[in-house]
């Protein structure tokens, strides 16, 4: 086995679950779980721990509202309570604002499937353009989503931004995206780059990392 290959089984097993994953989210190329990772990167687009956005999605989707019709249903206190549940605080009135006119323009302009909004992108970059134009998501988020949605839609394969770049450079693995991708299948693909993602937010994880490879 390669140095790489340890690396990554080692890193695999520290963390190798998407931030999808983490929220509940069974994703697979269908409107319902595919707008649940819209609701979940609208959540992660600010400056807030992944844990508490995550934690937050779960509150949304316990409540029922797991498809932009059902969230549209909901009241703005509704959202903000369910938000201050997961302590997802100084955020959670704009983001309850946010996550209404999110839904409202998914179902206008792409009659709430995301399906609709890839095939008229086109391409990777074509896709984050357009998830840019929902209220509260810039370049980040674009690129979460994009990171997680990959393992579903080939057309983004292989993803990665410079976050993993930066996870993947302090365990010595290659940064260059289609070298990363070729360390994996693309069914794990998703997990790798979102474990990455965490060693780059986490020095602590990248020692342990190294250390059990």
């Amino acid at each position: 086995m390669t140095s790489h290959a340890r690396t990554v089984d080692a890193l695999l097993d520290a963390c190798g679950t998407t931030f999808a994953e983490d929220a509940g989210i069974t994703l697979k190329d269908a409107p319902a779980p595919l707008y649940q990772l819209l609701v979940l990167v609208t959540l992660l687009s600010t400056r807030i721990k992944a844990d508490i956005a995550v934690a937050a999605a779960r509150e949304l989707f316990d409540a029922g509202w797991t498809t932009p019709e059902r969230l549209r249903d909901s009241t703005w206190q509704q959202r903000v309570d369910a938000l201050g549940r997961a302590h997802y605080r100084r955020y959670d009135e704009g983001r309850a604002t946010r996550l209404a006119e999110g839904a409202d323009l998914l179902l206008e302009r792409w009659h709430g499937d995301l399906r609709r909004l890839r095939d008229e992108a086109g391409d990777a970059a074509g896709v984050q353009a357009s998830l840019r134009e929902f209220p509260g998501i810039g370049p980040t988020g674009a690129a979460i989503f994009c990171r997680e949605a990959q393992g579903v839609w080939p057309v983004l394969a292989p993803f990665a931004d410079r976050r993993v770049a930066d996870g993947a450079a302090k365990l010595g693995l290659p940064t260059d995206e289609k070298a990363l991708a070729a360390l994996v299948s693309a069914e794990d693909l998703p997990a790798l780059v979102a474990a990455c993602v965490r060693v780059a937010l986490d020095d602590g994880l990248a020692e342990r990392v190294l250390s059990e490879s």
